[in-house]
């Protein structure tokens, strides 16, 4: 049965618009049943914006929990892509089955480190005395859920890669539509506060993750899950074609955690959790903007790792500049509305004063450089689906270090505020620098695939 989408011969522009709009859509959902998970937070009676900071400091964890299953998905969606697009259906059908034994393995070693280790790490991250409670209580009912959150970001990429954006979206939208129908009956009706938050979530991960196996079980698919074929050098491969999205998404996480911990440690008792809840509520908007970029930007790496596989050279150079134009028109309208409706989204998480001007302006600040950053996205995850590996994963490695070292020294020489300055600092580098660097290897990579020998 033919695929939705055929990668090596539909038009490029329509491609990278089917592939890209549905992603975009999961990811912007995705996002915003954890931003809805916090605006309820926000509203409970008496103790919302505690335990909004307590949440917030889970933020960054739980992201980095859901980035293993990026690591793999992505790296063995890249594999299989152009195993494909070499016509070489066996060896995708290993990388299938290597990758779901090793989602297997990475959601049983996190879930037990995790909940061995979490109150240590909670303190660690930025939690205070008063906040902690909350924290703890969403993350160890959020880890024990580990293994459906993997599954669901893992096997969904294997969904894309196979030509279904549409079925895609809706590993997502499953789990979305479910978090934010249960997150008032577990957290109002129930009274479960904090806790019901977090079972919600759990709830709709395991909808999400059984609707992805089932899929991928399915009839309509060319490469179903199965078992066996198990090979080291596979598995490595698959780590080596993910380790830079995967750095992206967890350094993320870990300059957050960092973050939450220079602003506590310099914001001090009188301004350390008022910080710490502007910050998040200052990231849950980014994320509404990071998230599309990803789905852009990675939804669309099936187009360029199938003709790549398949040595089509000439439609890798179109993807990309469709690719490129899609991001930027997306980034400009995403960059004026920063400067609009700010205090319109952050009252949906607080009415104090202070927390509001701080919020709005703490959104004006991380959002300077989104356009710049679109550049680093499409790059950085094109070299990435080409398998030019080392390249994208320097790129990464580079802007994440020079964000967390700004977010280390900004506040040390000036105002804690001043880490928020991190960010648009470490866009505006990265993406210039990956910019000059993908013009620079493009063209000789490209020229390298059309020499290989694919029979």
């Amino acid at each position: 049965m033919r695929a939705v989408t055929d990668l090596g011969k539909d038009s490029i522009p329509s491609l990278v618009l089917r592939l890209a709009i549905p992603s975009m859509i999961a990811q912007f959902v995705n996002v915003l049943y954890s931003i809805i998970d916090r605006i309820y937070i926000g509203h409970i009676s008496e103790i919302g914006d505690l335990a909004l900071a307590g949440v917030g400091v889970c933020g960054p964890i739980v992201t980095f929990l859901s980035s293993f299953g990026t690591l793999v998905g992505l790296g063995g969606s890249v594999m299989m892509g152009i195993h494909l697009g070499e016509q070489n259906k066996e060896k995708a059908r290993q990388v299938l089955s290597n990758a779901f034994l090793m989602l297997c393995s990475f959601s049983f070693a996190l879930t037990v480190l995790f909940l061995l280790s979490k109150e240590q790490l909670l303190m660690w991250f930025g939690a205070s005395s008063i906040t902690f409670p909350y924290a703890d209580t969403y993350m160890t009912i959020y880890t024990a859920g580990t293994f459906f959150a993997l599954m669901a970001v893992g096997l969904n990429y294997f969904i894309n890669c196979q030509g279904f954006p549409v079925a895609g979206m809706a590993t997502v939208l499953i789990g979305a539509v479910s978090n934010i129908l249960l997150d008032p009956l577990f957290i109002f009706v129930l009274k479960m506060d904090v806790a019901g938050a977090a079972v919600a979530t759990v709830i709709s991960q395991f909808a999400s993750c059984a609707f992805a196996i089932w899929f991928l079980c399915g009839k309509k698919v060319h490469i179903k899950i199965r078992f066996g074929q198990y090979c080291p050098n596979v598995m490595v491969r698959i780590l080596c074609l993910g380790v830079s999205p995967f750095l992206i998404l967890a350094t993320d996480s870990l300059i957050l955690i960092l973050m939450n911990s220079v602003l506590q440690k310099h914001g001090g008792p009188e301004q350390g959790d008022m910080l710490i809840t502007c910050a998040t509520i200052a990231q849950s908007y980014l994320l509404m903007i990071t998230a599309p970029m990803l789905g852009i930007s990675g939804g669309t790496q099936a187009i360029l790792s199938y003709n790549y596989g398949a040595q089509r050279t000439d439609r890798i150079k179109a993807a990309e500049k469709s690719i490129l134009k899609l991001m930027c028109v997306f980034t400009t309208v995403m960059f004026l509305l920063s400067r609009l409706i700010p205090e319109v989204f952050v009252r949906m998480f607080t009415s104090d004063g202070e927390y509001l001007q701080f919020s709005v302006w703490s959104i004006h600040t991380v959002t300077l450089m989104i356009i710049p950053l679109g550049f680093q996205y499409v790059f950085v995850d094109g070299l990435t689906a080409m398998a030019r590996t080392k390249t994208a994963l320097s790129l990464s490695v580079f802007r994440k270090s020079l964000y967390a070292g700004s977010t280390v020294l900004l506040p040390m020489l000036f105002a804690p505020r001043s880490a928020f300055y991190a960010e648009p600092l470490a866009d505006l580098v990265g993406a210039v620098l990956s910019t000059t660097v993908f013009l620079l290897v493009i063209n000789r990579h490209l020229q390298s695939r059309e020499q290989t020998d694919i029979h």
